[in-house]
């Protein structure tokens, strides 16, 4: 999908390929190499873009997760409910599609597309070019929704103050086992569509046991985008965050 993280169409020669089972112990492990020029220069990139945050005083939040967790969800109903209190604005990550952006405009607050084509996360140059056109205001709040992917977007730096993670109880509770850059990298874990847990065979408290294994410092909200439950919790974090970033 993206010439960067080598996950086009030929399999690069460092990827390990496994066979499990009882003779499984001869398999040679080699780690993925990103080129790391492009991510050199985009962490230069990250690093100006979080200068510019942070002498205008926009909290920036990068949400990841892989499709359908929910992040669109989640996001609706923060800018509705936040709005009146503080001014959010949103850079919407597709590959393709203006959807998302539409449904945040809906809420009333300033929303941007960028639609990466074949590519499977946003960079930090993109959100460069982005922010002119959105134009934040000072002292506001800066969703990115990224891509949903749970691989290539933990290895690029937005200039975020924090990666928020997100999953849903419909997926499987081994995804911070499966993804760990990803939840190494996060700082927040919304655990979404807990309304739907007495229908599912998911186990919440492992799947908290497996992400902090990966990540000690997780913090966890457990809500649902749908009912409201949980999302008081996850609102006074957001205060919290805005006004600690307001006062540096």
């Amino acid at each position: 999908m993206c010439d960067s993280c080598n996950c086009g169409g030929n399999t690069p020669p460092t990827v390990t390929i496994q066979k499990t089972g009882p003779h499984s112990n001869h398999s040679s492990s080699r780690k993925i190499v990103v080129e790391q020029d492009i991510l050199c220069k985009n962490n230069s990139q990250g690093e100006n873009n979080r200068k510019f945050f942070q002498q205008q005083q926009i909290l920036t939040l990068n949400l990841v997760s892989s499709p359908g967790s929910g992040k669109t969800s989640i996001l609706e109903r923060t800018v509705r409910d936040l709005h009146q209190e503080l001014a959010i604005s949103v850079i919407e990550g597709d590959q393709q599609t203006a959807r998302d952006a539409e449904r945040i405009q809906a809420t009333g607050a300033p929303a941007i597309q960028i639609n990466t084509g074949t590519g499977c996360h946003l960079d930090a140059e993109m959100i460069r070019r982005a922010l002119p056109q959105l134009n934040p205001p000072p002292h506001s709040l800066l969703f990115i929704e990224n891509v949903g992917n749970l691989v290539c977007p933990a290895l690029f730096d937005l200039g975020e103050a924090a990666k928020v993670a997100i999953i849903s109880v419909t997926e499987g509770e081994d995804k911070p086992q499966k993804y760990p850059h990803m939840f190494r990298a996060a700082s927040i874990c919304l655990i979404n569509k807990i309304d739907l847990l007495p229908y599912l065979d998911f186990d919440l408290a492992l799947c908290k046991e497996l992400a902090l294994q990966v990540n000690p410092a997780l913090q966890f909200f457990e809500v649902s985008a749908k009912s409201g439950e949980g999302l008081g919790a996850w609102y006074q974090w957001l205060r919290h965050e805005f006004s600690h970033c307001h006062h540096h």
